[in-house]
């Protein structure tokens, strides 16, 4: 079985997908500044910044040690190390009572994603339920077809990126998921 293999975070700057992420979550997530959200696979915590930088009150989680430790210097006791297979938040974070967990461009990387939505579907019912919103690069059809007549399939499937995307959803594979795990996406 392989082992987790750290993103390799270098920085604190913003990820490539905040151009299209960002807005969509800040209107998913509405006017409500007193809900608790947690950031799952939080990174080095450019979502979590700007959320806070917003008003939000939220926490974030990453396997990766350098991703945790670049987001603790810029806002420290937000961010914890937590493998995502885990049964448990890490302690410090145990006793928040989260009424929404994100999770961006994060559910593409992980082996047993069933397993990540009943862990976050169990931390919100602790409080007695709430909301998940993730997000995943599209694959479909299209997207593939694009790609092969470029030429860029291998450069995107990125089999030599240790730690990159090992699960290619398409909406009805994100649909049926969805069902099987009774959530509800839009």
């Amino acid at each position: 079985m392989s082992e987790y293999k750290d993103y390799g975070y270098k920085n604190a700057e913003d990820d490539h997908t905040n151009s299209y992420i960002l807005n969509k979550l800040l209107s998913l997530l509405g006017n409500n500044r007193t809900s608790i959200i947690l950031d799952l696979g939080c990174g080095n915590g450019w979502v979590v910044r700007a959320l806070l930088k917003e008003g939000f009150n939220v926490y974030g989680t990453d396997a990766s040690v350098d991703g945790i430790n670049i987001a603790n210097q810029l806002n420290p006791g937000r961010f914890a190390l937590q493998d995502l297979s885990s049964e448990n938040l890490p302690i410090s974070l145990s006793n928040l009572h989260f009424d929404t967990i994100i999770s961006t461009e994060v559910i593409e990387h992980l082996y047993d994603p069933r397993k990540f939505i009943e862990f976050a579907k169990r931390t919100l019912l602790k409080n007695g339920g709430g909301e998940l919103i993730l997000s995943t690069p599209y694959h479909g059809y299209l997207k593939y077809v694009a790609l092969a007549l470029s030429g860029k399939m291998d450069t995107h499937l990125g089999p030599l990126w240790d730690g990159g995307h090992i699960k290619f959803w398409s909406k009805k594979n994100f649909d049926v998921i969805a069902r099987r795990e009774r959530v509800y996406f839009d």
